[in-house]
Formats: structure tokens, sequence, C-alpha cells
């Protein structure tokens, strides 16, 4: 089977989202499309599965022209997609997710759980998921999540499937697996078409790429011939380094010190049990680990957003166990969130309102209880100008800018401040290697200027080339602290699955 897309073209107000792009694969085949932030990768995905219409062009299969008004149509046609943020509901089951929507029923119009779990266990032992139809969905890895959400389109008989950032959230291992499942689908005869931004992934897993930028296609290429610096200048128009850049670090004074912490998750179980760190300022220091090992808990203490039942955390000498996030972005805390959309924006506020989100109150941007909006207008314009935020004006609502373009609205805010500290966690996901580049430079530039910084991130890539020294964060813990100069991505990797030097040492 062939699925063309043919001079697909999207106007949104004031953005040409997709102009007159051709696109094709293959039954048996998988197509990387590469493409900036807001390039229009997902706006053409989005037509493909019928939830926006394109202005003009068509779409085909095996030359057949396809009319698709919804999602149903575009499944009832055999495409399914897997989205960035999964389409899950946490309290149910793995077999009461997939068959969501598509319920298999017995006579009488009953649902019928076990034709449905039979069939689920058939298509997981086909293509190697493994993954349990009674697990609730809440207590599985992400890795096992997506893993379901790839169940969902082959249980409705997908025969081409879009992934849009499938490997966002995922660690090394998980990639791995993940990239093990896709290449048996293709080998099976699925279509694949693999939307990232990580310019490895695409040269281990692609059999062909494509790049999009500003709306166009701009070029493909061969796995086998091309390079990361070659796929980098196509995606953003101009050559990209890569390599970080630093100098080696000069700490000064603990900024930030904690001290046997003590936390909680939502579920009142210990998710950091014990933990004691320093951040030095004029130092970047990583927090490697899988996730859910307790670094998001210990990133909301550390910023206010959680209440530890135990334990100190000291910023620039000052006891914050009981202050509020106002007080610590007062007093020199900047924070960029895992969750964006949860925790870093107002979605429904325009972008305007978003840079000013957590200083709206002070001096220039307010005079009593009045508000200057002539200030916050130019601000963001400056802010939005210098940080590349790809958007057709500072005054529409965030929710329409693509992931990537939302996470630069907050490293924007938070980075164009004076602090002391940068807690920052995971603050390229989403990005393209454009923006990764000039977000990591930021983050050195503000760590030579005696910033002191903590990152937490799954891609250890990263978390190797910023840091200067790493934590490992295993079951609650800090099961290590290395100097990043010394390791690399294979110890650390032990370390996360709670490996033990004795280990490391026959590894």
């Amino acid at each position: 089977m062939r699925l063309e897309l043919r001079g697909i073209t999207k106007q949104f107000p004031g953005v040409l989202a997709n102009d007159s792009v051709d696109l094709d694969v293959e039954s048996g085949e998988i197509l990387a499309l590469l493409g900036e932030n807001g390039a229009g990768k997902s706006t053409l995905m989005n037509i493909l599965y019928g939830l926006y219409g394109a202005d003009s062009g068509e779409i085909l299969i095996d030359g057949v022209v396809q009319h698709f008004e919804s999602p149903s149509d575009a499944i009832a046609a055999g495409i399914g997609m897997v989205h960035q943020h999964f389409m899950l509901v946490p309290v149910f089951s793995v077999v009461e997710n997939v068959v969501l929507g598509d319920e298999p029923t017995s006579f009488g119009g009953i649902l019928d759980l076990r034709r449905g779990k039979k069939r689920l266990t058939e298509i997981s032992e086909e293509y190697g998921l493994a993954v349990d139809p009674d697990a609730i969905i809440e207590d599985l890895p992400v890795g096992v999540q997506q893993r379901v959400e790839i169940i969902k389109v082959l249980f409705r008989h997908a025969q081409f499937l879009v992934l849009d950032e499938p490997t966002a959230v995922l660690t090394p291992q998980e990639v791995d697996d993940l990239f093990e499942i896709l290449r048996g689908l293709r080998d099976s005869g699925k279509g694949i078409i693999f939307i990232t931004h990580k310019l490895h992934e695409v040269l281990d897993l692609a059999d062909r790429i494509g790049v999009i930028r500003r709306g166009k296609i701009v070029g493909s290429a061969d796995p086998s011939t091309t390079n990361p610096e070659e796929l980098a200048q196509m995606m953003v128009g101009r050559p990209v380094d890569l390599v970080v850049e630093k100098s080696v670090a000069e700490p000064g004074e603990p900024m930030l010190a904690i001290k046997d912490l003590l936390v909680v998750d939502d579920r009142a179980h210990p998710a950091v049990n014990g933990v004691s760190l320093t951040v030095h300022s004029g130092e970047i220091v990583g927090v490697a680990g899988v996730q859910g090992n307790g670094q998001t808990e210990l990133v909301e203490a550390i910023t206010g957003l959680r209440v530890p039942i135990g334990g100190s955390i000291l910023i620039d000498g000052a006891e914050t166990l009981d202050k509020p996030p106002r007080w610590l972005h007062h007093n020199g805390v900047a924070h960029v969130p895992e969750d964006r959309q949860k925790s870093g924006l107002v979605l429904d506020f325009t972008i305007a309102e978003n840079m000013v989100l957590d200083s709206y109150y002070d001096a220039p941007y307010s005079k009593g209880v009045m508000m200057q909006w002539d200030v916050v207008q130019s601000d963001a314009a400056e802010l939005a100008e210098r940080f590349d935020v790809r958007t057709p004006s500072i005054d529409v609502p965030a929710s329409t800018l693509s992931g990537g373009n939302q996470q630069k609205v907050i490293v924007a805010r938070e980075f164009s401040r004076d602090v002391k500290l940068i807690v920052a966690s995971q603050p390229t996901r989403g990005l393209d290697v454009g923006s990764i580049e000039y977000i990591h430079s930021q983050m050195v530039k503000q760590r030579d200027a005696g910033v002191a910084v903590l990152l937490v991130s799954t891609e250890l890539d990263e978390v190797l080339a910023l840091s200067d020294r790493i934590a490992v964060m295993f079951a609650g813990k800090i099961v290590v602290v290395l100097d990043a100069a010394s390791t690399d991505a294979t110890e650390l990797g032990l370390y996360m699955a709670g490996g033990s030097p004795e280990e490391k040492e026959t590894a």
C-alpha cells in the first residue's frame, strides 16, 4: 500500500502552517519527518488523521482520494496515530483503554471484554509488545503506556502508523525497546511516519528522511549517507553547533544545600528519601534517573510546590521549607517545570500574559492596582524575538503554539531576569536542534555568570553535555554523584537501574 499527501495547504490566522506539502510513505517503510518547532509537522499529521481539514490538496491511499471528516474516517481507512501526549484514561485497565470507542459486544449488546482481551493478547504477542491486559494504566511505566497506545491503533487494524515525538519521555532503554517494536511493525508490512527532533534516532531507525521547514518540504535524505550536521542545517536553515561549548566550571559558595530531605508523593508514599545534595554558584549539577524515581517531587519541594515532611533546603543560606513560590521568585529562584502545559503556562492566556505570569504584580508591569500593558507588550515582544518564539502575534493564546514554542515562552520568562538559582526540569523536551543549541548556551552563560543550575533531565546526552557534576537518583535516593567529565552513558545507565559500584567494575 502507498499513502500520499499531495499539495496539502493549511492556513491559520496569520500563519501558513502547511504550504503545498507533498509526502508519501510505503508499506514496510519507516519515514522520519524532521522539522523545527512550528515547522508544520503536527498540523500536517492532524490533517492526515482527520483532526483538521486542509484548505487545499488531497490524501490518497493506493491512488484513491480519501475524504476524512474526522479521526474515525482516518481510522476506517487504516491510519492510526500515537500522540505526543498519551490519550489514555489513567484509572482504566489496559484492555478497557484499548477497546474504548470500539467496544466488542456479545449477544444483546453486552460488553465482551474477554473477546477484547483475546485480540489484545494476540496483538501483544505478535509484535512483542508484552503488555498485561489487566494492568491499570496509572501503575504502568511511561514506556509501557506508549505500547498500549500502539496496541490501540493496531486493534483498529491500522496499516499506517503516525508517531508524534514518541521518545520525548522515554528512557534510553525504553527507546531501544520501542525501536525494536517499530522495526517489527515495519517488517510485518506497516508503513510508519516517525516525527522527532532527535537526529541520532532518525539515523538509527529511519529508512528515509523528509525535512519540513516553515511549512514546506525542503529536502529529503538517506540515513545511510547523511549525518546529524547536514540534517540540522536542513531543519534550521543554518549551520548548528551540536556540541555544547563550555569551559571548566569555577564553583563558588553553596547556593542550594539540601540535607536529609523527605518528601511524599500524592498517595503519601515516600518519593524522596533522605536526599542530600549541594549546588554551588557557578556550576551545573545534573540529576539523572529513570522517570518516577523522585525527581519530580524533589523539584517540587525545592520550588515550593510541595511541602517536605523532613530535612532542610537552604537557598543562599536561607531555610525555604515554609516558603511559597512567590517568595522564592522574589529571592532569585527560576523554575522551568517538567510539564509545560500543567505547571508552566496558562494555556488560555496570551503569550504576553504568560511572559509575566510570575511577575505581573511587580514594577514595571503594574503600578498600584493598574497593569502597565504597554510595558508588558513591549517586553513580551522583545523576549519572543530573542528566544525565537514562532507566533503570528504575542496576543494569541499559548494553547495555539506548538509544544516546543510553548517551552520557549517558559524559558524566555525564567531566563530573562536576574536569578541566583535555576531549577530546570526537562528544559529542552520537545525542542528542535536549533532551540536546544540556544537554550544550552543560555544555561552555560548563566553558569558562567555565577548562577547555580540544577538540571533534571531524562536526556542522558543533555545531562552529560551540560553538567559539571551528575547526581543519579534511584528509588528516591541519590545513589552516586559523579564527575561529568569522567563518566559516560553506560555508567550512568547502570546506576539509574540500581546497579552497584561492584557491578560497574564487572560491566
